[in-house]
């Protein structure tokens, strides 16, 4: 383990140098601030880590590491709790994944083992917190702001966006990946309510929306300790109160589960096959349960993703 972290420090290090001499040179020729040597390591080093861990552990393949090493780098070099908030994501999404995996087997026809994410998967999960990411550089500079929504707007805003998009997506594999298999009857279609059968897209259940809330949560409590570490007490005293980020979070979670199940239920085709397993297309056999064939998975992802940024920061008005 020392040896491998050697060797990705080894490699990351001349990159970075790299990256930092040459942010100096256009800074001295078009002006702009110089972002410190330090933030630059981490953010080619610590991507790489956890695209190395992911892969070790099947939880991700080749293409979706490189495409995680672009959204890692990013999230990084914008602020340490973006980068926490991916962090938590991955590796709790991942989890959840792999959680009762044989009975998830059964249900659903597209399933992989190992829950392994292709580069597809990567950018539209990770994909708008990138971008937003890039916003927040761009206007507010590299690094860790407490949220104030009213003295500090447009750098608050785009951090709770951020936070928005990954708990979205968080919220959404642990209703999916836990709620299927933890709750004791069948869904019901978010649009009628009617009972459907487990992996349906739409279906909704008691114990589903609350693991979407903590799934929101726990990002929102890894963005909170990022803040309390790295933030200086001063910043911290004059700033509001930052603990509801956590409650933030969570509505994230709950929000962007929601949308995900509205967008499954009406844009995105569910059948069943003779043998009980559950398919996103029309086909031969197949006896249609809900919804129409315009919308795949990544892009109900996607699409919930970014309007969770969206309209995250608004709620997070009322709640901070």
């Amino acid at each position: 383990m020392r040896g491998t972290f050697l060797l990705l420090l080894f490699i990351t290090l001349p990159v970075s140098v790299i990256l930092w001499l040459s942010n100096a040179f256009l800074s001295s020729v078009i002006g702009g601030s110089v972002i410190e040597p330090s933030r630059w390591l981490s953010a080619t080093l610590f991507p790489l880590v956890v695209a190395w861990w992911g892969l070790r552990k099947g939880s991700i393949s080749f293409s979706g590491a490189i495409c995680g090493l672009v959204v890692g780098f990013l999230l990084t070099l914008g602020s340490y709790a973006f980068f926490i908030n991916l962090l938590v994501f991955f590796v709790s999404s991942s989890k959840a994944t792999k959680y009762k995996s044989t009975l998830k087997r059964k249900t659903e026809a597209n399933f992989k083992e190992g829950g392994e994410r292709n580069w597809v998967q990567v950018i539209c999960n990770g994909g708008v917190a990138s971008l937003i990411s890039w916003f927040y550089i761009v206007d507010c500079g590299c690094g860790e702001n407490p949220v104030d929504l009213i003295y500090n707007y447009r750098c608050s805003w785009l951090s709770v966006a951020v936070l928005g998009a990954l708990a979205c997506c968080n919220g959404d594999t642990w209703a999916s990946e836990l709620g299927a298999v933890l709750s004791f009857g069948d869904p019901v279609l978010i649009t009628n309510l009617h009972s459907v059968p487990r992996g349906t897209n739409g279906g909704i259940s008691i114990i589903g929306l609350v693991v979407s809330c903590l799934g929101g949560l726990v990002v929102g409590v890894g963005h909170y300790l990022t803040l309390l570490m790295l933030v200086s007490s001063p910043v911290m005293i004059a700033a509001p109160p930052q603990w509801p980020i956590v409650l933030v979070g969570a509505a994230g979670g709950l929000l962007g589960s929601i949308i995900d199940s509205l967008l499954g239920a009406t844009m995105q085709y569910s059948g069943i096959t003779s043998d009980g397993k559950i398919v996103e297309h029309p086909g031969e056999g197949i006896v249609h349960i809900s919804g129409t064939h315009i919308l795949d998975n990544h892009a109900v992802n996607l699409i919930s993703s970014l309007l969770t940024a969206v309209f995250l920061p608004r709620i997070a008005l009322l709640i901070m």
